[in-house]
């Protein structure tokens, strides 16, 4: 590389990830998902906005001329961010509410994506599919991309509004967490598929093997034994370095994943969820510090790029975003809904439970991501899931503030004579601090 080219990329970066954390503090300051600043930043500097000033030529030259470095902090950033949320997904993960958890997974996931899937054969076609996408691909994305919920924005949201604590914020986490397992495997499975137009059933059937194999092992089996690695007297990497060990973890889970063809994706979801050890305070430190670097640049980067990706010029089809956004919301707030009054909620409460979990925020962008990159989906349709999972974050953000602020509660009690805190309560905490 020369050193022309090396101030080049630098100057890029620098661009990208400056941008990224302005906007995103102006719209955590405007109380909307810090995710949307990011993604924003990389529109005004791509195609749709600065792209088409004729004095900018040189630096969206300068883009494609460094696409390759570009293209590798983007997946840098996306393995991170999976890495991190498959660790928060481990440890939100609670064991309270099942039967309200079990009803809000089984219906309010359940039937929109059971019905995505029935009614995609009549949805699905050329204006949808990408180069590598076949019928059963691009059926199974458009299911996951109407089910999906988000854990880091959802939580990202609870924090903001100071509501984590709540029993609310661990009702739609567990959730959320649950349902984005499920969802993540079904993904994988598409991934997989990509690209077999023939559907040559050896091919078809060892990349779904490997796949549903490797998931399988990495939420049970594989996750003791690097328990059992994390607590070894002779892991002197662990313990004289526990952050190069997490990461080790990491690029070995995706190494092993590559040399079986599975997504490198779903791999770096599965060594986060295998690497916490709440018993381990070592290990908690070292994810925090991952988290700090991740979150300050790779993450914010990511983001970005997915934004230069965004063709909203020739890739946006206004029929295709109103018709998915409006299908896809309708179906996910009415059967999560359904499920909530099953779970015994009424009236607010289910208004609530349904707005929040219809976000999709991050792994719906990951979902768009993951398929655009396996060439299932369209760049319309890319455009299409992000622009939901971007507006879906908004409502859900803009809404919990709005009924926060007029002191409602987010959930009613359980039963008068509990001593559980309320959500009123949160409120006042929440307007406390201010």
């Amino acid at each position: 590389m020369s050193n022309s080219d090396l101030i080049s990329i630098l100057f890029i970066l620098l661009l990208l990830v400056g941008l990224a954390h302005m906007l995103g503090s102006l719209f955590t300051k405007l109380r909307q998902p810090r995710v949307i600043g990011e993604i924003l930043a990389g529109v005004i500097l791509g195609p749709a906005l600065l792209g088409r000033l004729p004095l900018a030529s040189r630096f969206t030259d300068a883009i494609q001329h460094q696409r390759g470095i570009l293209d590798f902090v983007y997946w840098l950033g996306l393995l991170l961010l999976m890495f991190l949320s498959g660790a928060e997904t481990r440890h939100l993960f609670s064991r309270e509410e099942r039967r309200e958890v079990g009803w809000l997974v089984t219906v309010g996931t359940g039937i929109p994506f059971l019905l995505a899937l029935i009614v995609s054969p009549w949805l699905i076609g050329p204006a949808l599919a990408g180069p590598n996408g076949n019928r059963i691909s691009l059926m199974i994305v458009l299911a996951v991309g109407v089910a999906v919920t988000s854990v880091p924005v959802i939580a990202k949201i609870f924090t903001d509004l100071k509501i984590l604590h709540t029993r609310f914020a661990r009702l739609v986490l567990g959730v959320a967490v649950l349902e984005d397992i499920v969802l993540w495997l079904a993904l994988a499975a598409a991934t997989a598929l990509a690209g077999t137009t023939a559907l040559n059933a050896r091919q078809m059937s060892y990349h779904l093997f490997a796949t549903m194999g490797f998931f399988g092992l990495g939420l049970t089996v594989l996750p003791r034994i690097v328990k059992r690695i994390n607590k070894s007297r002779f892991n002197v990497f662990a313990q004289h370095s526990p952050v190069g060990y997490a990461m080790a973890v990491l690029l070995g889970y995706c190494v092993a994943a590559g040399a079986l063809g599975v997504s490198l994706v779903f791999a770096a979801f599965l060594a986060g969820f295998a690497v916490v050890h709440k018993k381990r305070q070592l290990f908690a430190e070292a994810l925090d510090s991952i988290g700090k670097v991740s979150f300050a640049f790779f993450i914010p980067v990511y983001f970005a790029i997915v934004g230069l990706k965004l063709d909203l010029i020739r890739g946006v089809s206004l029929r295709m975003i109103s018709a998915f956004v409006i299908g896809s919301c309708v179906v996910k707030i009415l059967s999560v809904s359904l499920a909530g009054r099953l779970a015994g909620f009424r009236g607010l409460d289910l208004i609530n439970l349904a707005i929040t979990t219809n976000a999709r925020g991050g792994p719906g962008i990951i979902v768009a991501t993951v398929a655009f990159d396996a060439g299932i989906i369209s760049p319309s349709f890319y455009t299409t899931l992000v622009l939901a999972a971007v507006l879906t974050s908004q409502m859900a953000g803009a809404w919990l503030d709005y009924v926060l602020r007029r002191g409602w509660p987010l959930l009613g009690p359980v039963a008068p004579q509990q001593a559980a805190v309320s959500e009123q309560e949160a409120y006042s905490t929440h307007v406390g601090i201010g």
